[in-house]
């Protein structure tokens, strides 16, 4: 789903980005260790395919979520961060592994 076929609303919006199974563990992650490599999140996210990574770091970043830089080292690297809209989840992250210590 593109930027223009989001559902209006917001709440609904918010749940289609970050509702999709890997991609609030991604987010969490970001949130808690800052940039991360393919690599990391692979070691992080025990079971996560690798196509599917790609494919939930590729939506975050269509939807500004993420952004990627590509360092020109040798082999070539690159690194996942949060952008400042993806900052703005942090307390989404933060209350949700509050809700999910007291509801255990």
């Amino acid at each position: 789903m593109t930027k223009k076929n989001l559902p209006l609303c917001p709440v609904s919006r918010t749940a289609f980005i970050i509702g999709s199974r890997w991609t609030s563990e991604i987010i969490r992650e970001l949130v808690d260790n800052g940039a991360r490599r393919f690599s990391d999140f692979e070691a992080a996210l025990t079971g996560i395919a690798p196509n599917t990574l790609s494919n939930r770091l590729k939506m975050l970043e269509d939807h500004g979520v993420v952004e990627r830089k590509i360092y020109g080292s040798h082999p070539p690297r690159s690194e996942y961060q949060l952008t400042e809209k993806g900052q703005d989840m942090r307390p989404i992250i933060v209350a949700m592994r509050n809700w999910g210590k007291s509801s255990a």
